[in-house]
């Protein structure tokens, strides 16, 4: 499309569709909160969740850095949303991270999940005597007396990253039922 076919309909139908990009990108009412972080020079996911939940690690993360893991001092059984499905949670890991500036570590519960890598709970939230700003979505607090103020990934930059990580995640399975059945080929050759 040249410049000189454009009308001041059409411009009109660029400006709304902008808006809309724009409306998405910036409204966090019912968005969690979702960054990057590194984790021994890896790039990974992070969701700060406001409610009562503990921190955790995924078992993926834990295995994939072989991360040194030490027995739950208070293990528990964790409900997902299958009610049929039960999952005794009886390992921690201490994480080392870093946002940017932000370096911090915390101790997490290992489970399985496949949203994010890490997932920052109330007790990092209580421990660092963090604010929440509901309408930007930012997470401030001070930290060796220094203000940190994160901001969280756009709701596009988290769909991709999600994108990526469900990508690999299928990747990694498939290479692994691939060797199974090479393994059982050669246990019958």
């Amino acid at each position: 499309m040249t410049c000189k076919n454009l009308t001041s309909e059409t411009f009109y139908d660029y400006e709304v569709l902008g808006n809309q990009a724009k409306e998405e990108e910036s409204n966090q009412r019912e968005t969690l909160f979702h960054t990057r972080c590194l984790v021994q020079g890896k790039v990974c996911s992070l969701i700060i969740n406001g409610g009562s939940c503990p921190n955790a690690a995924s078992t993926h993360l834990v295995s994939k850095l072989e991360l040194e893991t030490k027995p739950h001092p208070r293990p528990y059984k964790l409900q997902w949303l299958n009610e049929n499905v039960e999952m005794l949670v009886d390992n921690q890991v201490e994480v080392c991270f870093k946002i940017g500036k932000y370096e911090d570590v915390f101790l997490c519960d290992v489970v399985p999940m496949e949203a994010s890598h890490l997932l920052s709970g109330r007790p990092w939230q209580f421990d660092r005597s963090v604010l929440h700003d509901g309408r930007t979505n930012k997470y401030s607090f001070m930290h060796f007396s220094q203000k940190i103020s994160l901001a969280p990934l756009s709701p596009s930059e988290v769909r991709e990253d999600q994108k990526k990580m469900k990508e690999k995640y299928e990747l990694e399975k498939r290479e692994k039922e691939t060797k199974k059945v090479k393994r059982k080929e050669r246990e019958f050759a």
